[in-house]
């Protein structure tokens, strides 16, 4: 129900709904896929002004609000698929690298006058941030799209970037003290790494590894179940027969990266059962929202 001349209650609960999901679940999987971009602007020029931080989460809040809202009205029409997504994160994994290594020869320079980052380039990167969505985002942005409102959509995505904010600030303010001493150097090996991980983890939800599949494990079955940990999806490979209809029931275990599932080119919010249509002998791979995780189902 919705409330004329104010909030609608559906608003002000998926606000809270997804500042909490952003606080208990999104904060590391986010800080860690998105953080690169934060490094870009702290550690390739220096400033001492705090603000830098702030103006980069203003431009965070104002990009996912927008999108919130774009995908209450549309609908999945304005959802980038797994595919493009993929892209994205291989590009925004070369991007860290690159600004690491800024990084790194700016701790060179520890003692020199800092410079001031032109006044749009912190919400720009901000607002980038939605171009590189964690495994929790793409969670929040299906509930989005399912609640049918812009202004329903645009709260749940508001109250996510407000959920995630602390840790970003907290990653904002060591990045700034650390790019003036001679710690910047480790910093920079460490997002370098990050950056790596991201490419690897687009190339992996993109399908272009080239990884053969697992041997299987367990009896052949119609219908199976597949666990979505923290530590990825138990079990990671599952023998059903070819050329029959199969279910998989997934079950979410833990909150984070394994609650959204890529598999058979669409993105699935787990819980959740998926019916697949009959299959050739052969292996069907699938991977968590982010690309971190992967799972494999085998027919035959």
């Amino acid at each position: 129900m919705r409330e004329r001349g104010g909030l609608s209650v559906e608003a002000v609960t998926l606000f809270v709904g997804g500042a909490a999901a952003g606080l208990v679940a999104g904060t590391a999987s986010c800080t860690a896929a998105q953080g690169g971009l934060l490094v870009g602007l702290v550690g390739h020029r220096p400033g001492r002004d705090p603000a830098l931080v702030a103006w980069f989460l203003a431009g965070r809040l104002a990009a996912y609000t927008l999108v919130g809202a774009l995908l209450g009205l549309l609908g999945s029409a304005v959802g980038l698929p797994p595919r493009a997504r993929a892209v994205l994160l291989v590009a925004a994994g070369c991007a860290v690298i690159v600004f690491a290594i800024r990084l790194m020869r700016g701790g060179r320079h520890a003692c020199a006058e800092p410079v001031r980052p032109s006044g749009y380039k912190a919400p720009l990167l901000g607002a980038a941030t939605v171009l590189v969505p964690c495994g929790v985002t793409i969670g929040m942005e299906m509930l989005a799209v399912s609640s049918g409102s812009p202004l329903s959509g645009a709260a749940a995505m508001a109250g996510f970037v407000v959920g995630t904010a602390p840790a970003f600030a907290l990653l904002g303010y060591v990045l700034r003290r650390i790019s003036r001493t001679r710690l910047a150097r480790f910093a920079g090996v460490v997002a370098v790494a990050a950056g790596l991980w991201t490419v690897v983890a687009g190339l992996n939800l993109g399908g272009w590894t080239g990884e053969a599949a697992p041997a299987a494990a367990g009896p052949a079955a119609r219908t199976v179940t597949v666990y979505a940990t923290r530590e990825g999806y138990r079990p990671a490979a599952v023998s059903v027969p070819a050329n029959v209809p199969v279910q998989v029931i997934f079950k979410l275990v833990d909150p984070g990266c394994t609650g959204t599932v890529t598999i058979d080119g669409r993105d699935v919010v787990l819980p959740a059962t998926v019916r697949l249509p009959p299959h050739r002998p052969g292996s069907l791979r699938y991977v968590c929202g982010m690309g971190m995780y992967s799972g494999f189902i085998r027919f035959s």
